[in-house]
């Protein structure tokens, strides 16, 4: 999961610097690929700890 989140923080870090030097198509594509990254990271973090105390009961 920590690979998920390094690859939406690059994603972000595209966008932005595509967003200042003014190509706004490759800034939305970044933020949308980074945007679905952070919440699949963030669903796969969830199951994991509800499987994880699923788990432990």
């Amino acid at each position: 999961m920590g690979n998920l989140m390094y690859w939406a923080v690059v994603f972000l870090v595209v966008a932005l610097i595509a967003g200042f030097l003014g190509f706004g198509g490759v800034a939305g594509v970044a933020v949308d690929g980074a945007r679905i990254l952070f919440w699949l990271a963030l669903v796969l973090l969830v199951v994991s700890v509800v499987l994880g105390l699923i788990r432990r009961a």
